[in-house]
């Protein structure tokens, strides 16, 4: 992919509850995560049963996907801190490799 002109960097990918996703906004915010996109309405089916995307009056109930795109060396403790976060809510944490043609968009300051 370098040959490509692109990047390795990880990308994060958070499901959980509306009403826990400012926790995991604000970690990536105290983490120096430079942005992340925040997709409300989710659905989908695991651990705990169908979860439907559009909920009429209430978006805290529903759930949310959070993305980030971070440096390697900014992984670890965001990892960490979402597995806290995680570990008494029901989430899930998905961490893979991303490739990006920016990477000053994503670097820390």
């Amino acid at each position: 992919m370098r040959e490509l002109g692109l990047t390795r960097m990880v990308k994060v990918e958070v499901v959980t509850r509306g009403v826990d996703a400012d926790a995991v906004r604000t970690l990536l915010h105290t983490s120096a995560v430079r942005g992340w996109t925040s997709l409300s309405g989710v659905s989908g089916f695991g651990h705990h049963g169908t979860h439907e995307g559009r909920l009429l009056f209430n978006d805290r109930d529903g759930l949310v996907m959070v993305i980030a795109v971070l440096p390697y060396e900014r992984a670890h403790p965001v990892v960490t801190g979402l597995r806290d976060i995680l570990a008494d809510r029901p989430g899930v944490m998905f961490v893979s490799d991303a490739w990006v043609s920016r990477p000053d968009y994503f670097a820390t300051e």
